[in-house]
């Protein structure tokens, strides 16, 4: 499945090998229906808005269906009501079972209105956004002494940051400007300077071996980041990126380097999605990789075969929405038809399913990233496609590129 993986600038982060992943969206399977799904614009009053999101929940509860447990929507409520910490434009998706609140998201654009959805899915759009936002984030935050390393997700709420703190364990690093004893103690401090860099190194490269982020945020003093840049190896530096605003000092303004957090994962996904879409431009182009339509998108999802769901938003909002597939209880039980699900072992008879519902609940069903096409980029046939992991002589081919007018992006469950 082709292509270069595309570096960003700084240390080079190959964003075309990390897709968008479903993970946040994984509590959300095999829940009891109805889902109740919260889509509000969480900017706070007194920055051009008038209402402050408790205010806006008021008018949206009004709106529920006499279905929904009023315990769910307490619990919205007493979410909403606490301040999420931005004080900027700003969305929140949340999404309830019949019995609780199972993701509640930040969102860095607040949508055009406000809305209440209850069904037997999660409103798609709003859950595949929230999807989308998150970026999984290692900010290593330096002096010339030691780190701390904290890992964060964007977008997510109500979890306390995990921070390691490493200690060089040399502290002759302060240099002074008088004489020769002067001079020798400059290399003394430089090369306590570099071994605690070293030490620093070491545990970033050990975190990343553990866990890998999607971003691993350098922050805090110059110097120290550039020796420490000088020791990491390769999968590090395929992270790593630059913030600046940062540190372990006092004199650090936190508001501003959240924002500077905010702008570099907002880059991060912007960069992740181009990469996405030009490898599948790239293999549907070849013939080989890529899979468009819906037909063979089910095929192939009903085996596994698919990395990367590629989903418009105009057909998400249009014919995905109104079109139904085929499902049984687990979620590569699919087809166009009931009978494509012949022979397949279901434990319950099949039952139908809004099309780009039981897709992305395939996808997520396969641990698949998910991709959004938007306005103006070159759409897959029936608005849906697929990056392959593998494919074999059965595989369908073919597959065309159009250029549309849809939008992009894609997820769900069910």
């Amino acid at each position: 499945m082709g292509g270069t993986p595309r570096r960003a600038a700084g240390l080079g982060v190959l964003v075309a090998e990390v897709p968008m992943q479903l993970h946040a969206l994984k509590p959300l399977l095999g829940r009891p229906g109805p889902f109740t799904t919260v889509y509000v614009d969480a900017t706070p009053a007194g920055t051009g808005i008038e209402l402050d999101t408790a205010e806006r929940w008021k008018g949206l509860r009004r709106s529920a269906p006499p279905g929904v447990d009023p315990a769910v929507l307490d619990e919205i409520g007493a979410r909403l009501a606490v301040p999420d910490g931005r004080h900027d434009p700003h969305g929140r998706v949340l999404v309830a079972d019949a019995h609780e609140v199972l993701v509640d998201r930040i969102l860095s654009v607040p949508p055009a209105t406000s809305r209440l959805d209850v069904g037997p899915a999660p409103a798609l759009l709003p859950v595949v956004r929230a999807a989308e936002e998150a970026v999984r984030l290692l900010v290593v935050a330096v002096d010339r002494t030691g780190a701390d390393l904290t890992r964060l997700t964007s977008g997510e709420r109500n979890r306390t940051p995990e921070t390691t703190t490493v200690t060089g364990g040399h502290d002759d690093v302060h240099k002074t400007r008088e004489g020769d004893l002067a001079r020798r103690a400059q290399t003394r401090a430089e090369d306590s300077w570099q071994r605690n860099a070293e030490v620093i190194a070491h545990a970033l490269e050990k975190a990343v071996a553990d866990d890998a982020p999607d971003l691993v945020v350098l922050t805090g003093d110059l110097r120290t980041l550039g020796f420490v840049k000088d020791c990491v190896g390769q999968a590090v530096r395929d992270r790593a990126v630059d913030v600046p605003g940062g540190g372990r000092g006092e004199g650090v303004h936190e508001g501003a380097f959240k924002v500077h957090l905010r702008e570099a994962a907002a880059a991060f996904r912007a960069r992740r999605r181009e990469a996405v879409l030009a490898r599948f431009a790239e293999a549907t182009g070849r013939g080989d990789g890529a899979v468009s339509g819906l037909g063979d998108v089910v095929e192939v999802l009903r085996r596994g075969q698919v990395a990367e769901l590629v989903l418009a938003i105009g057909a998400i909002e249009g014919a995905l929405s109104t079109r139904e597939l085929w499902v049984g209880a687990e979620p590569l039980q699919l087809g166009v038809s009931a009978g494509d699900l012949d022979g397949l072992g279901l434990s319950a008879a099949p039952r139908k399913m809004t099309a780009h519902v039981a897709l992305v609940r395939a996808a997520l069903g396969q641990d698949a990233g998910v991709t959004l096409a938007e306005e103006g980029d070159a759409a897959p046939r029936d608005g849906v496609g697929a990056l392959l992991r593998w494919s074999d002589g059965s595989t369908p081919s073919g597959s065309l590129l159009s250029q549309s007018a849809d939008r992009s992006r894609l997820r769900s469950l069910g």
